[in-house]
């Protein structure tokens, strides 16, 4: 089986090199992402391996199939970049719903602590060996709320972490989990209204588009601090950036952002940046961001690579995976069947 890996990084090869070579299948790396212009790299080649910034649009897709490409697996669990309905019926769609919820949850709680306690000016100070403590007051935690939007496997793991400092959480989800502890259900307007800290850890669909934008950041209490650690588009940067500004935003914490494709990632410390919100965001003194690594570890990366090889393995050996995304109801979900067709 030969895979052609797409956005391949130094960290990506290891684990995928063991779990390929215990599996007889053949990865060829390529540091470029997939889209319109590189799709023809894949040619020979049974499936591509993909991440959060390749472009798996309807051309894309066509050529993949003209290229005898069978499968396209994702090395993550979302799956905004492709076009599922264009997908169905044409190529099968795998992805690793979880590699490790606690990763992305613990990145989350890093960044809220490292915003809050001023930790990453401290650093910067004491390096240059100055030891004021002018400007460096923070809050508890104990005692705060919490709003979690999505209790999915990340969510929950999030919100356990937040009990754990005394907080109190609140949590909105389209589809409310019945066994969920730690936290209360509630409308979003409420976690809006009531919360000292949000963080978001939903997928990115129509309808969470922009979710935090500026009617909702008008409904929220002076000075909330946003986390996203979920998907850039989540959050209306503008909207961040003019709350920043007019000190409706105490803080962000942001892992992602809705333009990074063309730029996390990468290095391009010494070149001018052309993004000006990202610039002006990066700019501000109670923003911290991180390029998309809150699933950046050693067992995540390990979890990743097994769960991504055995998914091809399955589709190609046994016809079938559980991982496998579907289109068959109008919407994009897990196959529950195992083959979506």
């Amino acid at each position: 089986m030969k895979i052609a890996f797409f956005d391949t990084k130094p960290y990506d090869k290891p684990s995928f090199d063991k779990f390929g070579k215990e599996n007889g299948i053949e990865f060829k790396y390529f540091e470029t992402k997939l889209n319109e212009d590189t799709a023809e790299l894949a040619n020979g080649a049974d499936g591509v391996c993909v991440f959060v910034n390749d472009t798996v649009n309807a051309k894309v897709i066509d050529r993949l199939c003209e290229l005898g490409v069978k499968a396209i697996a994702l090395r993550c669990a979302g799956f905004n970049n492709v076009d599922m309905k264009y997908a169905y019926g044409k190529i099968h769609v795998l992805r690793v719903p979880a590699y490790s919820p606690y990763a992305v949850a613990e990145h989350a709680m890093a960044m809220l602590l490292t915003s809050i306690r001023r930790i990453h000016k401290a650093y910067i100070r004491t390096r240059d060996f100055n030891f004021s403590l002018v400007n460096m007051t923070g809050f508890d935690l104990h005692g705060k709320t919490v709003g979690v939007i999505g209790t999915g496997r990340i969510g929950r793991v999030f919100i356990d972490i937040c009990k754990g400092f005394g907080m109190k959480v609140l949590a909105y989800d389209k589809f409310p989990a019945k066994d969920l502890q730690n936290a209360e259900y509630t409308t979003l307007d409420e976690i809006f209204r009531q919360s000292d800290i949000i963080s978001l850890h939903c997928p990115l669909t129509e309808e969470t588009y922009h979710m935090i934008d500026e009617e909702s950041l008008e409904k929220c209490k002076k000075g909330v601090v946003i986390i996203n650690t979920s998907r850039g588009a989540l959050v209306d940067a503008e909207a961040l950036l003019s709350g920043i500004k007019n000190k409706k935003v105490g803080a962000a914490c942001l892992d992602v952002y809705e333009e990074e494709s063309e730029l996390f990632f990468e290095d391009y410390s010494g070149h001018i940046m052309q993004d000006d919100t990202l610039a002006r965001l990066i700019s501000m003194p109670n923003v911290i961001v991180t390029s998309h690594q809150a699933f950046l570890t050693e067992e995540a990366l390990y979890n990743i690579a097994e769960t991504t090889v055995n998914n091809l393995v399955d589709i190609f050996k046994n016809g079938s995976c559980p991982n496998e995304l579907c289109y068959k109801g109008g919407v994009a979900e897990d196959c529950k069947s195992g083959k979506c067709f």
